[in-house]
């Protein structure tokens, strides 16, 4: 019985192997029918790479992002910090209480003990300096304790220090490509800037920190925040960075929810009603993140998978060809032998041939392309296995739906109305 099995095994793979030559023996034979039939699923391939790419590369931005907005531990309180939709921003513009420099100051009389605070405001105004001039700079009115909140890194100097936003000093911290626009050939650390008129010595230089949410983060002026309430008033609502204090080991979920507990005791929120302000976490944020991501790859991977439809198509039409073309040949492999399993057997794994040598080509292809438009266009794009192995595997399953039916009317022929054929 074991010999009987062995013996049938080896005649499988025999017959496999004789099959998958005369296949590759017939791609051999044709081939630039071979390269066009080949293009449909190398650019359906390469496509759903490159989507891939740009969709994870999408993830990593706004997750890198939110990492230079929020830092890992810190939370935001502000009227709105989080909306979907402009009727989302409205409704919650509607219903939330602007938050005021005097609630920043209730909280850190109750909860100061164990959460560290900062106002956070921002306008958009050019930075002067004698005939120079850094246009739509991103003025933010913060803390002195922001560094110790988020990581903000300095290339030279230092940040104002907390005397000196509590005696409204005019110092100000200012971004790298603010600091190259203004101050091309010295350093600007102790020379002065001009923002709204008002003098200010820099005190420090950022490190180049690059772009977040499509915002330049490097054209920015830090000030002390009762500086920029006395340039712009204390009307407009602000936000507020909290992180709980060191040593207090308390987790992000749980500093919000003291501040939470606070600002709803100020602003007499009843037990059961929600908050009349809004809050976001770097999780929170995450998780937007990768709902938003996944929904867009719902989306446009799918759509992305058609070429590869197509592809199955061509393939199906030239494997039809091919049947035709080589009528005689199976009924010459019938007359000896052959079996249907074997005709159906070889035009099938030409077939599947076809679309993995296709799907191979494209992965590669997809994965060049990427990296060329990543380097040239400065994009974030990210190569990941699972789309290469996605294109690879409906590839693969092309090849097997479209290669079926040739492969079927192939091994239905009448061998001797085969042999007749020219």
């Amino acid at each position: 019985m074991t010999n009987r099995s062995s013996a049938s095994l080896m005649r499988y793979w025999r017959n496999f192997g004789s099959a998958s030559w005369l296949a590759i023996d017939s791609i051999r034979a044709h081939k630039l029918r071979t390269v066009l039939t080949l293009l449909g699923v190398i650019v359906g391939v390469a496509s759903v790479v490159m989507v891939g790419a740009a969709i994870e590369g999408l993830g990593t931005y706004a997750t890198e992002s939110t990492s230079k907005v929020f830092g890992g531990k810190t939370f935001l309180i502000a009227q709105v910090a989080n909306a979907v939709s402009r009727s989302e921003y409205f409704a919650k513009l509607k219903e939330n209480r602007p938050i005021r420099p005097d609630d920043l100051t209730y909280l850190k009389a109750y909860t100061g003990d164990r959460i560290l605070y900062s106002a956070y405001n921002q306008r958009v105004e050019d930075i002067r300096r004698d005939m120079l001039r850094s246009e739509g700079a991103s003025i933010l009115g913060v803390a002195a304790v922001l560094p110790e909140m988020r990581e903000i890194n300095l290339s030279d100097g230092r940040f104002f220090t907390d005397q000196e936003e509590r005696s409204a000093q005019p110092v100000a911290v200012i971004g790298s490509e603010a600091a190259d626009t203004l101050f091309p050939n010295i350093c600007p650390t102790g020379h002065t800037v001009k923002i709204q008129g008002r003098v200010f010595t820099v005190v420090g230089v950022l490190e180049k920190v690059g772009s977040a949410f499509g915002r330049n983060q490097d054209n920015t002026a830090y000030i002390p925040f009762p500086v920029f309430v006395k340039m712009y008033g204390s009307t407009q609502s602000i936000a507020i960075f909290g992180r709980a204090r060191p040593g207090t080991n308390l987790s992000v979920e749980s500093a919000l929810d003291v501040t939470r507990a606070a600002l709803r005791a100020r602003f007499h929120a009843r037990p059961g009603r929600s908050d009349r302000f809004d809050s976001l976490t770097p999780e929170a944020m995450q998780s937007f993140i990768t709902q938003l991501v996944g929904m867009i790859s719902a989306v446009v991977v799918p759509v992305t998978l058609i070429s590869l439809v197509v592809g199955g198509i061509v393939i199906m039409n030239i494997m039809l060809v091919s049947v035709t073309e080589r009528t005689h040949e199976i009924g010459v492999r019938k007359s000896v032998g052959a079996r249907r399993t074997d005709i159906r057997r070889q035009f099938l794994i030409e077939a599947v041939i076809l679309a993995g040598l296709g799907g191979a080509i494209g992965v590669a292809l997809g994965a060049a392309l990427t990296m060329l438009v990543a380097r040239l266009a400065g994009l974030t794009l990210t190569i990941t296995l699972q789309y290469a192995v996605l294109g690879l595997a409906v590839s693969g399953i092309v090849g097997v739906v479209s290669g079926w039916y040739p492969a079927v009317r192939a091994a239905r022929l009448n061998p001797i109305e085969a042999l007749r054929a020219e």
